[in-house]
């Protein structure tokens, strides 16, 4: 039986929260108004750490700048993202334990609240194919086209990432009942829903809220940045 191994991507495989570095990387590219975007970034993170964002009105702020500019101008700007802030920072603790599961023949998929616009790349660098993530809209639907600042389908986050799951292994003729082990590594209460419904749930680099909910559930507790 195949064996499923998810990844959460922020502050899980990554020491940082891409979504929040990408919009940090547009105000340093003035882009987007320095002031009142990265007032409003870390307003949206804060929230997000705290378990009340508001992930409609967080995804119209962090979209709308990708519907402001053509396709080419913004990968122009998300390979210097990667060049600057990303690629430097792929701990080899993180890549040890993707490589550990895919050596293992396990069926390995990030499952991130972060767009797939910013987060693709990443999980390329990290040789994972399979990504679940919140997908931008585009004009028609069609891939390539300009984004319209508008979500396509369901967010994946929170409760979300669960049916975003279920559709992703359904398109491969999987369902979660089949796998004979399924894991997922997370540092956020915020995936308490999805951390439930796998059979090995590992709090990894938790914040304080999911270190105290893995505590009482003995759940192991993973430091990868320690």
């Amino acid at each position: 039986m195949t064996q499923l191994a998810l990844f959460d991507l922020d502050h899980t495989l990554l020491p940082f929260d891409s979504d929040y570095e990408w919009g940090q990387f547009l105000v340093r590219q003035g882009v987007v108004d320095a002031v009142d975007y990265a007032q409003k970034n870390d307003q949206f993170y804060a929230d997000y750490k705290l378990g009340k964002l508001d992930i409609d009105a967080f995804l119209r702020f962090a979209l709308k700048p990708l519907s402001e500019h053509p396709r080419a101008k913004l990968q122009q700007w998300h390979d210097a993202f990667m060049a600057e802030v990303i690629i430097g920072k792929l701990h080899p603790a993180a890549i040890s334990l993707v490589k550990r599961h895919q050596d293992a023949g396990d069926l390995c998929c990030v499952v991130t609240a972060t767009n797939s616009f910013v987060t693709r790349p990443i999980v390329n660098a990290f040789g994972i194919s399979h990504l679940v993530a919140t997908e931008p809209a585009t004009v028609n639907n069609e891939a390539g086209q300009m984004f319209t600042g508008a979500v396509h389908g369901i967010p994946s986050f929170r409760e979300g990432k669960i049916q975003r799951v279920q559709d992703w292994l359904a398109s491969l003729g999987h369902t979660m009942d089949q796998m004979e082990k399924s894991y997922f590594y997370s540092d956020s209460l915020n995936d308490l829903p999805l951390l439930e419904q796998v059979s090995h749930p590992i709090a990894t680099n938790p914040d304080p809220r999911l270190r105290a909910e893995a505590e009482k559930r003995q759940w192991p507790i993973l430091e990868l940045f320690a």
